[in-house]
């Protein structure tokens, strides 16, 4: 048996989830039920398949650090592929069966959105096993997903004659159809088409050099021409950007010769749309669903994502309400399709609340925005034990910063000295100063910002321990 590796594509956008989801926080990172990202899911997956060899991560490199916090709770040896910008998934693949390549042309690769959720992770497992057994004989398989409504909104394909015991030649791919059409599907021999592709890295090499050369060669040069760093591999820039953004499924799978599909009978979501995630939580007689403390009163069909506070439902029907710290989605459930437009709007006229929470993660932790006015602002910063801020200095604010939970280590000037609960200190306008948690604890505390700017790009960073360099309009 070959050598199996999963590889999670983790670098979507995901904004038909806003406001939940954001550029620089996209839904495949957001806490969905359980504690837990569809990320971190997706991994735990991929890494209990008693075959796998190592995750490879394929991501944009805003989020390096955001799968770094999950791949190091775990022990299974992984690979983060960073890209420089978003180039579909044509190029991710491409990629992650180029770095198999190097050390096993013939091992086998499945690639899988990390923003699915799969509830029967054994029956997936199971489905696995057997796709790997035809990719093993040069096939490119896809699992196909056993239909259990007509859904209008997931592709299908059409089943052709039998290749083996469990599988089957893909006769068509079918777009999203109509509601009528995908009732007659439920009737004949479609299954979902999931997006997860298994095959072997030298497969797909021959098939994408086949079909669009160009981003094989891109994709080379830019591995070829990468560089590790904290323990990512991040691919060369100018390489990477050459490469044509062509999904996968448009650049091979339309075209293929060799082309598989294996069931998977059991619980699969792509989580694309409020109504698809609303799903995933249980629901009471009149079809309300929430995962967090909702009174409802004479309300039918209705979703409530309120994580923080209570809400009260009066006589809501299908309608679905997101309820986050700085931005509220109320809409009917008919009108949900329209939102990726509304977002586009909102970015267009610069609404920061399209790019970030007001909670925002950082390497060594993470920061809240509780209040901001004329020449001030507060924030509520936790640093992880060992976290350090970079030593770095403003042109234009100064800080206060009062230690609420744990100790400091804190740099100013040629001073350095420990802050330790309900104490404070003061970060003179142009002072070189660092923050340090030392302890094994969280590090909370409360700052508060003066001056005559105070955006996130007014930070010059003189060393930092996550490599990270003076970035205009995205500094931490």
């Amino acid at each position: 048996m070959s050598k199996f590796y999963p590889v999670i594509m983790c670098g979507g956008a995901g904004t038909r989830l806003w406001p939940l989801s954001r550029r620089d926080f996209p839904k495949q990172f957001a806490v969905i039920r359980d504690g837990r990202s569809l990320f971190e899911r997706s991994y735990e997956r991929a890494r209990s398949f008693a075959l796998t060899e190592r995750v490879i991560c394929v991501s944009h490199s805003d989020y390096r650090f955001l799968i770094k916090d999950i791949t190091d709770k775990y022990s299974t040896p992984s690979t983060v592929l960073l890209e420089p910008a978003p180039r579909n998934t044509a190029a991710a693949i491409a990629t992650a069966a180029l770095y198999v390549s190097r050390t096993e042309p013939e091992g086998i690769l499945c690639c899988m959105p990390a923003d699915h959720e799969i509830a029967s992770v054994e029956r997936f497992h199971d489905s696995l096993e057997r796709a790997m057994d035809n990719a093993e004989q040069g096939w490119v398989v896809i699992l196909g997903v056993t239909p259990s409504h007509a859904a209008t909104s997931y592709g299908y394909i059409k089943l052709g004659k039998p290749i083996s015991e469990a599988a089957w030649a893909v006769e068509q791919f079918v777009e999203k159809p109509n509601e009528a059409a995908a009732a007659s599907y439920l009737r004949e021999n479609y299954l979902w088409n999931s997006g997860l592709v298994v095959a072997r890295a030298d497969v797909i090499i021959e098939a994408l050099a086949r079909q669009v050369p160009e981003i094989v060669a891109a994709c080379r040069r830019a591995l070829d021409k990468s560089t590790e760093e904290f323990g990512f591999t991040r691919l060369n820039n100018e390489a990477f950007l050459a490469c044509p953004a062509i999904s996968f499924d448009y650049a091979v799978l339309e075209h293929h010769d060799r082309l598989a599909v294996v069931e998977f009978n059991g619980e699969w979501s792509d989580v694309g749309s409020w109504t698809e995630l609303a799903k995933l939580h249980s629901h009471d007689a009149a079809s309300n669903r929430t995962s967090n403390e909702v009174e409802f009163r004479s309300c039918e069909n209705t979703f409530v994502h309120n994580p923080d506070r209570l809400t009260v439902a009066l006589g809501l029907s299908d309608v679905v309400v997101v309820d986050t710290a700085d931005a509220l989605l109320v809409a009917h459930s008919t009108k949900l399709g329209e939102l990726k437009d509304v977002v586009s709007c909102l970015a267009a006229a610069n609404r920061k609340e399209v790019n970030a929470h007001r909670s925002v993660a950082r390497p060594w932790g993470w920061f809240e925005s509780i209040d901001q006015g004329e020449n001030y602002q507060v924030k509520r910063i936790t640093v992880k034990p060992g976290g350090v801020l970079s030593l770095q200095y403003h042109h234009h604010r100064a800080e206060h910063w009062v230690v609420v939970k744990g100790s400091a280590l804190v740099t100013c000037g040629e001073r350095q000295f420990v802050l330790n609960e309900n104490e404070s200190t003061y970060i003179p306008q142009g002072a070189v100063h660092r923050l340090e948690n030392t302890g094994d604890e969280l590090l909370e505390l409360i700052e508060v910002q003066s001056g005559s700017y105070l955006g996130e790009d007014d930070i010059v960073r003189l060393n930092d321990s996550y490599g990270r360099t003076n970035e205009p309009k995205r500094a931490s």
